[in-house]
């Protein structure tokens, strides 16, 4: 109980009197690692009723956690799930049924904390999808299974029915992967992907497909991270509501301290980058994000909170002077407090109309023939079919900004 009391709570989740299945399952999550500044106490979140009944582990339908006792050497073929050596106990739900009683520090916290990460990133893709999504790798592997920590070694990894998360310092126990939503975020896009996208056939020459992977699995990490209360309501509050300032790189630094949502500040085309997968996957991550900028800020000047308007640029962050977008966006911090919630649902809804037109893009690919090119057209294929057809022609500025069209 005390680790979940020094936690962000809500008020309505403390008493924990009565088990009701039908609304989900609680954990506790990092938004940020924890040894970032503000993040330091995990948030309450619900994993929907979706994932079915969570068992000890914890576990599901879909996904387990199995934390070896031994040290394990990572998979990499011919060795595959399910893993045969000896097990810590599987940690189990307190009397309520929920997973929350598990704070930091507490031995099962890593095995609670990936496996609700993991789940949380499903649940968020599903919901975007409209569907639920099949593994790459069933029925030869049935289930994820997710190793939340591998003792000295420094990487996170996953691949056909598992997902490893290894330590970036051994000696510092907040450095374990297993901590760090971004990090199983990124490689849960790749299973993601994988399982709606498919697999390749051939060796993937002539085609984006590892570059773009990268890009979506980053992306999919922000949106991830965009789905946390704790995360949005901060980074508005200390930029009041003025996201453009990502285009200042160090200035957005000093002020943003969510690490993900960092790594999209840049200015890179595809002339500038390099053949290496994770380089040449920066523009289009980049695109994404200032798709997701462009919307959100017609969304405050549609709804009276912003006298910008990006429609009147045919890309905003790079005709306007970042003078010119202070005065613009200027507001005292008493004026901003006003419009706060307003100004997080429009960030919120620009969220749900990239994320949505992102995931059914992957309806017009196919994994062997991905470009970037045919990936940003199946992009805006896909918002003009949903919610992002009025910001149509903004989306297609920023790609062919970046130099993808």
């Amino acid at each position: 109980m005390g680790a979940a009391l020094d936690a962000i709570t809500h008020p309505g989740d403390a008493d924990g009197a009565a088990f009701a299945p039908s609304l989900g399952t609680r954990f506790l999550i990092f938004p940020q690692p924890p040894f970032i500044p503000g993040y330091e106490k995990p948030e309450v979140v619900w994993i929907g009723a979706s994932a079915g009944p969570i068992l000890g582990g914890p576990s599901d339908s879909r996904m387990y956690v199995a934390d070896p006792i031994e040290p394990k050497i990572p998979y990499a073929l011919p060795r595959l799930p399910p893993y045969r050596g000896f097990l810590q106990p599987p940690v189990e739900p307190g009397p309520d049924g929920h997973f929350d009683h598990i704070g930091p520090g507490s031995p099962g916290f890593l095995s609670t904390h990936s496996y609700a990460c993991a789940r949380r990133v499903l649940d968020i893709c599903e919901s975007y999808v409209g569907h639920s999504i099949a593994w790459f790798f069933e029925p030869t592997v049935e289930r994820l299974e997710i190793i939340p920590r591998i003792q000295h070694w420094e990487n996170a990894q996953s691949g056909f029915g598992f997902l490893e998360l290894g330590e970036s310092e051994p000696e510092n126990a907040t450095s374990c992967f297993a901590l760090n939503f971004d990090a199983i975020a990124h490689e849960m896009g790749h299973l993601i992907l994988l399982s709606e996208l498919g697999i390749l056939e051939g060796d993937g020459r002539g085609c984006d497909f590892f570059a773009y992977h990268e890009s979506i699995a980053d992306f999919i990490s922000l949106l991830g991270l965009l789905q946390f209360d704790t995360a949005v309501d901060r980074l508005l509050r200390r930029t009041r509501g003025n996201l453009l300032l990502h285009n200042e790189l160090d200035r957005f630094a000093e002020l943003s301290d969510e690490k993900q949502l960092r790594s999209f500040n840049n200015s890179l085309k595809m002339g500038d980058v390099s053949n290496e997968v994770h380089d040449q996957s920066k523009p289009f991550a980049a695109a994404l994000f200032d798709c997701l900028i462009e919307v959100y800020q017609s969304l405050l000047f549609e709804h009276g909170l912003s006298d910008l308007n990006p429609k009147r640029f045919s890309n905003l962050r790079q005709q306007l002077a970042p003078a010119l977008i202070d005065e613009a966006l200027r507001t005292s911090g008493s004026s901003y407090e006003l419009h706060h919630f307003a100004i997080k649902a429009a960030l919120e809804e620009a969220r749900d109309i990239v994320g949505a037109a992102v995931m059914r893009s992957w309806d017009y690919l196919e994994p062997d023939s991905v470009t970037f090119g045919g990936a940003a057209e199946a992009f805006l294929a896909a918002s003009y079919r949903g919610r992002g057809i009025a910001y149509i022609n903004q989306l297609e500025d920023c790609m062919r900004w970046r130099e993808i069209l």
